[in-house]
């Protein structure tokens, strides 16, 4: 079957999820008393809305918890499918790219923590509708790359409107809500085009969409961090009328952020020999050799083959590797000195579950170290997973799909708790 067809078993997922869209919107339309007055609203708008409130830091319910979980899974079968019909990159590169949409979330999602959006343009920062927001623009990127591969001043002018409209419409007029200084916020914004056009320059021999999709998270990275830094300098008044806590920053970066990049690092280091060598072969991690499929791979004795050989190792030096273990390995230490250091608490109805009964057994103050033994150990099962999944050419998409799902549950949140413990909102 051609890597750009549709199975049978994707023909049928994506017919029900087509239908299940259909079905929502009819019922938006005809029956909205029943989808939005008695669901939608109670169990995702209005969380949602007070999430962006003055309240702050609504929790999750076990039934938006599960919506969430299902159109995520959704999401990764019907985007792999169309990624791999677009015949859409799938190689490191792209999954850098992706990596840095993943770390751009929870840098504009502290920014509303500190509440600075303005009331209406706050929702959409807040998730999931911050992902969903950030995935249109993501898409945009990556359109703005396949119209402008064949001239890099025109992909770089389309990325720098882009970038104005994103920070036009949506961050700058927001400065004005607060009593702040301006001077990191636009400085800021000017680094952000700035390296826009620096990425766009050192990227040249890369596939034109992960390209244009790197230098658009990048500047938008920057221009928040500026915010960011803006915000240490001249604190503004959240909506509560409190000033940032005067958190201590330089041990938690130590712990929730050097540390897992240190052993993010030792375990890259252990594959790197073996994933060059196997790159040298003319193979990839996990992937078996055009032509063939699963069951027929799996027919013989293949151990002897560069694939089985170097994998289980060379695999660990790739940026879907590092991605997952640095950020569930940041999550579960950003969830642990933050609620058993600085007294945040935990939104989500399981990881909660978890932390309570570490609680329970009164082993090590509260119970968030249980939280970052249950992140590690999932970690370390999904990497392992990944070293011995073989998989063939047209399921690449769906394993770089898998990948940036566990980065959304796990470097995200763990960089939005390592920014607000820095930050003190």
């Amino acid at each position: 079957m051609d890597d750009t067809e549709f199975s049978n078993g994707e023909r049928l997922l994506l017919s029900i999820f087509a239908s299940i869209a259909l079905l929502v919107i009819g019922g938006l339309i005809f029956a909205p008393e029943m989808f939005w007055d008695d669901f939608i609203k109670i169990y995702i708008w209005d969380p949602i809305v007070k999430d962006a409130g003055e309240s702050g830091d609504a929790g999750y319910s076990g039934v938006n918890t599960a919506i969430y979980i299902l159109t995520m899974v959704a999401a990764v079968i019907v985007l792999q499918a169309v990624f791999r019909k677009w015949r859409l990159p799938v190689d490191d590169r792209m999954l850098w790219a992706l990596i840095a949409w993943v770390v751009l979330a929870p840098i504009l999602r502290v920014m509303e923590d500190a509440d600075y959006f303005a009331e209406g343009v706050d929702v959409l920062f807040i998730s999931p509708l911050i992902h969903i927001h950030l995935a249109a623009w993501l898409v945009v990127s990556g359109f703005i790359g396949h119209i402008g591969k064949k001239n890099e001043i025109s992909m770089l002018a389309m990325l720098l409107v882009a970038y104005i409209a994103f920070t036009g419409l949506l961050v700058l007029p927001n400065v004005h809500v607060h009593d702040t200084g301006h001077f990191w916020i636009l400085s800021g914004a000017i680094a952000g085009a700035v390296m826009i056009a620096v990425v766009i320059h050192n990227t040249w021999d890369w596939e034109a969409i992960p390209r244009s999709m790197l230098a658009f998270a990048i500047g938008l990275i920057t221009m928040g961090i500026g915010h960011w830094i803006q915000l240490i300098s001249t604190p503004w008044a959240q909506d509560s009328g409190l000033m940032p806590r005067d958190n201590e920053v330089i041990w938690p970066v130590l712990v929730v952020v050097v540390l897992p990049l240190v052993i993010t690092w030792a375990v890259w280091r252990q594959g790197e020999e073996d994933l060059a060598q196997l790159r040298l072969t003319g193979n990839e991690v996990g992937l078996i050799p055009d032509g063939m499929t699963l069951a027929e791979w799996e027919s013989e004795d293949r151990s002897e083959h560069a694939v089985e050989i170097l994998t289980p190792k060379g695999i660990l030096a790739t940026p879907m590797v590092a991605g997952m273990l640095f950020g569930q390995l940041c999550d579960g230490l950003a969830t642990m000195v933050g609620i058993d250091w600085f007294g945040y608490s935990e939104k989500h109805p399981v990881s909660d579950a978890v932390i309570q009964y570490g609680d329970s057994l009164e082993i090590l103050g509260e119970g968030a170290w249980l939280f970052f033994l249950v992140k590690a150990c999932i970690v370390s099962l999904i990497v392992w997973m990944f070293s011995q999944m073989r998989i063939e050419s047209r399921q690449q998409h769906l394993r770089v799909l898998i990948v940036l799902a566990v980065m959304i549950v796990g470097l995200a949140p763990g960089l939005r708790d390592i920014g607000r413990l820095i930050l003190g909102v």
